[in-house]
């Protein structure tokens, strides 16, 4: 998002600075929820493109009159630009933090504000995305990840240039070919990985490239800029088409990433053309948003993020959008002209730039680790809230002792191990229910002295022969899911000394094929590997989980099912700990309304089909069932005491799978 205002050979350009309208508008009107702008995202992919363009341009003249790039006073430049706006949102978004972010949240920004100091919030999203990953409306500095990727490409290309200053001939051409390289990468990797292809340098660098070539082809062919009204007809259209109709999902970047930088080549290259498009894009609003847009950029995403976060609402109306676009608009305007604009002009004294950048940098740094390496400081809250907030903190594992061996029995999977050091005796495995559950198996089997492992995959049922379609999922996470039984299946057949299974799955999701309550929106839809039909997914699933118990008891003694816990449809530890920390609901009434069920009800609908899948499937003394500790004949509650056993509608924490631990004792007794 640099908005640097020159270009090398032909001084300022008024309609970049439109172009950049045209770019962070979009951005900012998919942000904040406005209808009719699915694809406004792809503003960022304009960004790159500009930014690629100038500063190509920069260097190219700077290496074809020199010789030479000068590194230090190029990247001085870079931070006087870009630094000082960036350390006062992040100043500012910090303070408000402290007030507003539960504790939970509030240690995961601290680590958010660290990697987005450093310019490594691209790598820092990219590794935190999962399953489990917090929802992106309440990740306060994700929209720094293009800051990264951008700040990336400033010290990869000029010490690329300069290093190969010597064959400048030819480095245009190797130039192009770094780009096509990364446009390789990018689709080879979207079959693989769309959430690395969407936040990695080396799978976006192609978007910066495509202006880098287009400078230096301008300067080596001396272009006016000034060729024909259809390029830049074109290029508005495809990026219309790209805000317009675009959505949201693993298929972009990719292939539709090209037309969002197609369209912004073709603006820059017929830039300097007197018609409609140039005269819109140089009148005085879209310069107004163009120079603004830096700050714009930088302020507006915390802004709603916090906002939504308090209210505790995914979606803002139409007239909340309007003042907070307006306010939005007023600070990013202040920061332009009171912040940006004063430290770009203002002569500084060599030395007191980096040394200002470097202390300042370091106290950001030193609060935001104060923040990651904490509780969140949970004292800022009242004590009502602290349960749910211990609920929703406690959900956090210790995955030391997990890893994915490269060879032996259980190469290419994940296992964690349970209980003492030693040959495993015991398997578990499971989906995300085994994730939460960790802590009390893991806590049961060192009670009984019995070393074992846990496998799990988020949203992946312990199945053989099935294949699930889920909305959440991709088709990658598909494909691993179905090839986990196999590579269960050879892993047992070489560990002799496992003598137990237990499954642990979300078993009414998989019956009914629809989540409940809160998650009432999520689907998964089971289907054979062997394309056998089903009469409905209930059979199937109860098919499956019967044969999946007969094939694992034929590698061991013992095969145990856990009875899925009842569900309890309207809790999640996060929103009950907001609402009841900002004063939104008491804990008794959210506790009354979210945390108790009536057993009989939900025995007789929602877990009708998953339980009689589980009873037909194994015998009594093999079928795990927790109800009784949390459950009276009537009625089910979360609540023990001063603690709370549920991390959302379906998920133990871990205080209450520590709770509930000598209900595994029979797993880890051998027979």
């Amino acid at each position: 998002m640099t908005s640097s205002h020159n270009t090398p050979t032909r001084g300022y350009r008024r309609d970049i600075d439109g172009l950049r309208a045209i770019a962070i508008l979009p951005v900012v009107l998919y942000h904040y929820g406005l209808s009719g702008f699915s694809g406004g995202f792809v503003g960022v992919d304009v960004f790159f493109v500009i930014s690629g363009f100038l500063i190509g341009g920069l260097l190219w003249a700077e290496l074809n009159e020199t010789g030479r790039i000068r590194l230090l006073p190029f990247f001085g430049r870079r931070i006087r630009r870009l630094a000082p706006a960036y350390l006062a949102m992040a100043v500012a978004t910090s303070i408000a933090a402290w007030f507003i972010l539960m504790p939970f949240d509030f240690r995961e920004f601290g680590q958010e504000l660290v990697a987005a100091t450093v310019y490594l919030a691209n790598v820092h999203f990219f590794r935190e995305a999962g399953y489990f990953d917090t929802a992106s409306d309440q990740k306060l500095l994700l929209h720094t990840w293009s800051l990264s990727v951008e700040e990336q490409f400033y010290l990869f290309v000029p010490v690329f240039m300069l290093l190969l200053a010597r064959l400048r001939r030819i480095l245009p051409i190797l130039l192009v070919g770094l780009g096509v390289l990364s446009f390789v990468a990018c689709l080879a990797l979207m079959q693989l990985s769309p959430t690395a292809a969407f936040y990695l340098f080396p799978f976006r660098a192609w978007e910066m490239m495509a202006g880098v070539v287009l400078a230096i082809w301008g300067q080596q062919r001396q272009t006016n800029w000034d060729i024909h009204p259809a390029l830049s007809w074109v290029g508005l259209g495809l990026i219309a088409v790209a805000v317009f109709t675009f959505q949201a999902g693993d298929h972009f970047p990719g292939l539709w990433a090209l037309a969002p930088v197609v369209g912004t080549v073709l603006i820059l290259l017929n830039g300097r053309q007197d018609n409609p498009i140039n005269q819109l894009l140089s009148s005085a609003p879209f310069l107004f948003f163009g120079l603004i847009s830096y700050s714009l950029y930088l302020w507006h995403w915390p802004m709603v993020t916090l906002l939504k976060y308090y209210l505790g609402v995914t979606q803002l109306d139409l007239g909340m959008i309007a003042v907070l676009l307006g306010v939005s608009i007023g600070v990013a305007w202040l920061s332009y002209k009171l912040v940006e604009t004063p430290i770009r002009k203002g002569a500084l004294p060599q030395w007191r730039l980096p040394v200002g950048y470097a202390l300042a940098s370091a106290g950001v740094i030193g609060a935001a680790l104060s923040f990651a390496f904490s509780d969140g400081r949970p004292e800022r809250f009242a004590p009502e809230a602290r349960p749910f907030i211990a609920a929703a903190r406690d959900f956090h594992r210790n995955f030391t002792r997990c890893s994915t061996p490269s060879d032996g029995p259980w190469a290419g999977i994940e296992i964690c191990a349970i209980g003492p050091d030693g040959p495993p005796e015991v398997l578990v495995w499971g989906d995300s229910h085994a994730r939460a559950f960790k802590g009390g198996v893991d806590q049961a089997a060192s009670d009984a002295g019995v070393p074992g492992l846990l496998i799990w995959r988020g949203g992946c049922p312990p199945l053989l022969g099935v294949m699930k379609d889920e909305r959440v999922s991709t088709l990658a996470e598909e494909q691993a899911c179905a090839q986990s039984g196999d590579l269960v299946q050879t892993g047992l057949a070489q560990t002799p000394s496992i003598h137990s299974v237990l499954l642990i799955g979300r078993w009414a999701y998989y019956a009914e094929g629809v989540g409940v309550g809160i998650d009432d929106h999520n689907w998964v839809t089971l289907s054979s590997t062997d394309g056998t039909p089903a009469p409905d997914q209930k059979t199937l699933f109860s098919t499956a989980l019967s044969q999946t118990v007969q094939t694992l008891d034929t590698a061991t003694d013992r095969v145990f099912v856990l009875r899925q816990m009842p569900e309890m449809a309207l809790f999640r530890a996060r929103n009950a700990a907001r609402d009841v920390a900002y004063g939104h609901q008491s804990a008794d009434t959210l506790l009354a309304t979210q945390g108790r069920i009536d057993r009989n009800q939900v025995q007789t609908t929602r877990s009708a089909a998953a339980d009689a899948a589980v009873r037909a499937a194994v015998t009594p003394e093999h079928m795990i069932d927790l109800w009784d500790q949390i459950c009276t004949e009537t009625e089910c509650s979360m609540q023990s005491g001063n603690d709370l056993l549920y991390y959302d509608n379906n998920h133990v924490s871990d205080t209450g799978a520590r709770l509930l631990r000598d209900g595994f004792a029979s797993v880890f007794t051998k027979d």
